[in-house]
């Protein structure tokens, strides 16, 4: 039994899985919005009140391990450890709990994210776009089968946007529309920087996973547009109804409430990804970083393309 911990920004994923006679079964799936990455672009440190909002969900997280007597796990920290000054505090914390975290890169995290979303894809000579919008940054791959042919990680994600953009919490229509056009300016010149890079290679479709990617394709699905699918058009008109409904605080279709505070930031960095790629539509992606770490786990420790000279850290053994 292997357990995958994804250590994200905004949200940390817990899954559990078994080799199954040649393929993976999922036995547990959790996931909790800590939002340890809030305000660290700004102090640099993960704050008191989410330090321990972090330390409360591993240890649930680690009951669930309990439960399922696993015996070998992963923990992986992404954007916000790589930043924030107290984050070895945060790990020896964790340790306290049973949860040994090692910190990965961002193009080890690019990797991951990759691997977990062509392993609910068909096999094709293709290639494919695959972003990922987090909490704290912003991971992209283009790649072809499994060989990766270009990787960014880029400092731009649902939180600091958040953060930076919004955090006057003003629900004038007026000044929430200023902040929209402002932040989507801003990740469009992010995104910019690394267009003719990523566009030089003849991508045919674009993957997107994680919680920015699947809100803003259910919220296009219950406009009418086609299941799984985010376009940019739809996005484009939707845009006036969105502020609207942010700043009078009426439910909008497809959107959960806890990520209400992230719609308008999340709005902004997709808008401004897709129109530096001149991508007209992204296919949400139900697989991630976390379904990438577990597929490595159970059959591709030894060798993976994707990785070349990228070596990641090693695997935990679950305390009994």
């Amino acid at each position: 039994m292997y357990a995958c911990i994804d250590l994200g920004s905004n949200s940390f994923h817990l899954l559990v899985g078994e080799w199954n006679q040649g393929k993976i079964d999922l036995i547990e799936r959790c996931s909790e919005k800590v939002q340890l990455g809030e305000g660290v672009p700004e102090s640099g440190q993960i704050s008191p009140a989410a330090f321990e909002r972090g330390i409360k969900c591993l240890a649930h997280f680690r009951k669930l391990i309990e439960k399922h007597g696993v015996r070998q796990y992963w923990a992986l920290g992404t954007n916000t450890f790589r930043i924030a000054t107290n984050a070895g505090e945060f790990q020896r914390a964790a340790a306290k709990e049973g949860i040994e975290i090692a910190v990965i890169s961002g193009v080890q995290e690019a990797v991951l994210i990759y691997a977990g979303v062509i392993c609910s894809l068909e096999d094709s000579s293709e290639q494919r776009l695959v972003l990922d919008i987090g909490g704290g940054s912003t991971e992209l791959i283009v790649g072809q089968d499994h060989e990766r042919l270009i990787t960014h990680s880029l400092p731009i994600g649902c939180v600091t946007w958040r953060d930076k953009y919004f955090a006057c919490n003003d629900t004038d229509v007026d000044s929430l529309t200023r902040a929209l056009d402002t932040a989507t300016e801003a990740a469009l010149s992010v995104f910019k920087k690394v267009a003719a890079g990523v566009n030089h290679y003849d991508w045919v479709n674009a993957y997107g996973s994680s919680g920015t990617a699947k809100m803003l394709a259910l919220i296009c699905q219950e406009s009418g547009n086609g299941a799984g699918k985010i376009d940019l058009k739809i996005l484009q008109l939707l845009k006036p109804q969105l502020i609207e409904a942010i700043s009078s605080g009426v439910a909008i279709p497809g959107l959960k409430e806890k990520r209400r505070d992230l719609l308008l930031p999340g709005f902004a960095v997709m808008a401004g990804l897709m129109k530096s790629f001149d991508c007209q539509s992204i296919t949400f992606s139900p697989s991630a970083m976390r379904e990438g770490m577990l597929d490595f786990m159970v059959r591709n420790r030894q060798t993976l393309k994707i990785l070349r000279d990228d070596k990641l850290p090693g695997l935990s053994q679950a305390k009994s």
